[in-house]
């Protein structure tokens, strides 16, 4: 058994002030509310503000993470940040952040696999702590999915929105049995053409814009998520009924409501802020989290497995027992 296990112990989130509900997108595309709600069950989106970027938001976060954690910023001895939208090319958003909170001299770094960014991050931060490279991380996922999004193209801009969620995980004793128990991260580059933007870096020396297969998204998110839930439950000897929550990436109400039926899991104990919040890639487990936290709805000894899938493909799953 490892020396020690990653236990969350405080969490933060930032949601941009400006917000655009779907009355006010189907003025700029053919769409209306009753059309977004039905295939998507999203209502609004928050976006962010002119000349406002990712690091901002993720620094918001971060400052919500520290006071929830109540720790000195300085005990952090590394920071991750999982997007896809950082601010430049480079340098990353983590040392941004960094910067931003006055540190100095501790690793900062992306981490990017898009819409399951927080997963792989999850995975991350809990090997440097277990494998004691580090006592006291700071976890961020955040995204302009906004600065990506073509807003002509009905299909993709209704889905997006803009924000961040952080959490602090610390070292703690592996008998415990607290923090992370286990996760478990995929990827097949076969089917990178399904969800997509058109540019990049290298080939057209743009950012280019989202563009998704949405049939071919929605089977795989279904099969894949569930799959990753039930095979990490399997792993760890933990069976549904044991799950008090579920925290799936929030991409879309059609695809949460056949993870849900898939696993026999009951809706009631499926967390869900898709529908104020959209989609906001590495965000959305974080910024659920957070929610789900504050509001009291998660308590101590909660059971919780999230679950989400990106574009690449890149899937997982984690296994949380709340502090």
């Amino acid at each position: 058994m490892p020396k020690y296990s990653s236990v969350i112990i405080g969490s933060g989130s930032y949601l941009p002030k400006h917000i655009l509900t779907n009355e006010e997108l189907a003025k700029s595309v053919d769409t209306n509310d009753e059309w977004i709600v039905s295939r998507t069950g999203i209502t609004q989106r928050h976006i962010v503000a002119e000349g406002q970027f990712t690091s901002d938001m993720a620094y918001e976060a971060a400052k919500s993470a520290i006071l929830s954690a109540g720790i000195d910023a300085n005990e952090i001895d590394m920071i991750i940040v999982c997007t896809t939208t950082p601010d430049n090319t480079f340098p990353s958003v983590a040392v941004n952040v960094q910067t931003k909170l006055g540190l100095k001299n501790i690793p900062a770094f992306d981490l990017q696999a898009v819409c399951a960014g927080f997963i792989y991050g999850l995975a991350t931060a809990d090997s440097f702590i277990k494998t004691a490279g580090a006592k006291t991380i700071l976890l961020i996922g955040a995204d302009a999915m906004s600065k990506v999004v073509d807003w002509t193209d009905r299909g993709t801009c209704i889905l997006f929105g803009d924000g961040a969620g952080a959490v602090i995980l610390k070292a703690h004793d592996a008998d415990k049995q607290q923090g992370i128990i286990s996760s478990s991260i995929c990827a097949d580059g076969a089917y990178e053409s399904i969800l997509v933007t058109n540019g990049g870096v290298s080939s057209t020396q743009t950012t280019g814009k989202a563009t998704m297969v949405g049939k071919e998204v929605f089977k795989h998110a279904v099969e894949k998520m569930s799959n990753s839930v039930t095979n990490l439950l399997d792993q760890t000897g933990y069976s549904k009924n044991d799950v008090n929550w579920l925290i799936p990436h929030q991409a879309n109400l059609r695809i949460l409501d056949a993870v849900a039926k898939r696993l026999d899991f009951p809706k009631e104990k499926v967390a869900m802020t898709l529908d104020k919040q959209a989609n906001t890639s590495a965000a959305t487990i974080p910024l659920a989290l957070d929610h789900y936290v504050k509001a009291g709805i998660i308590k101590s000894g909660d059971l919780i497995m999230t679950t989400a899938l990106g574009a690449g493909l890149t899937w997982g799953a984690c296994l949380i027992r709340w502090k």
